[in-house]
């Protein structure tokens, strides 16, 4: 069991009732259209992991973009994950960090983070990328805040809790896989479903 860092220890304690009750609502049909475009390129999908899910506002995207996949998650505030694992039928739900999670090598066709990675410290972002790799069959999608630059900003008043970065060349220059698509959702159209200027990558195993 890898010990729990600052950023991690954060997430899982201090920061978790106000993140919560800033994502607890979401408009359905733009989700949906996000995740439908995100997913275009990629194949069948019958299974899917969510690392950092917080209450489920993917999860409820993808009951309907690919309803009969079976949904897991990873998410490390206690209080989220009662949340997420009460509202929706999950196959497996891990209450804590990415690293400590007891899943196997290649058990999800695809495995994905929205606006997870960009809080993950630079010196444990490799760790946490291979731990997507390996847990993923075929499929793995990131969506994050870019900057081609890695850069901290400050977060709510907090150092050292948000980290931009380019996420897609990071994984690309550290894992064999095949680039499927990348894009751009834009905030100012697509605030009400939770997506605030996010760019995200699919990625195929080779």
């Amino acid at each position: 069991m890898i010990k729990l860092n600052e950023q991690q220890d954060f997430w899982k304690e201090h920061y978790a009732a106000e993140y919560i009750a800033k994502n607890d609502e979401f408009a359905l049909e733009p989700g949906i259209k996000c995740w439908s475009e995100m997913l275009e390129k990629a194949g069948t999908i019958d299974s899917l992991l969510e690392c950092g899910c917080n209450v489920g506002r993917n999860i409820n995207f993808l009951n309907y973009v690919l309803p009969k996949a079976e949904k897991n998650i990873i998410e490390i505030s206690h209080e989220a994950f009662g949340i997420v694992t009460e509202r929706y039928q999950l196959k497996n739900a891990y209450n804590g960090a990415i690293l400590n999670a007891p899943f196997e090598k290649e058990s999800f066709d695809l495995v994905y983070t929205m606006g997870v990675l960009i809080h993950i410290h630079p010196d444990d972002l490799l760790a946490n990328m291979q731990k997507m790799y390996d847990c993923s069959k075929k499929y793995i999608l990131m969506g994050e805040y870019f900057s081609r630059t890695p850069v901290m900003i400050e977060y709510q008043g907090e150092q050292d809790k948000l980290f931009k970065n380019d996420f897609g060349k990071v994984f690309m220059e550290n894992h064999d896989v095949k680039l499927l698509d990348y894009g751009f959702i834009w905030g100012h159209l697509y605030d009400n479903a939770g997506f605030d200027d996010i760019t995200w990558w699919l990625f195929e195993k080779k």
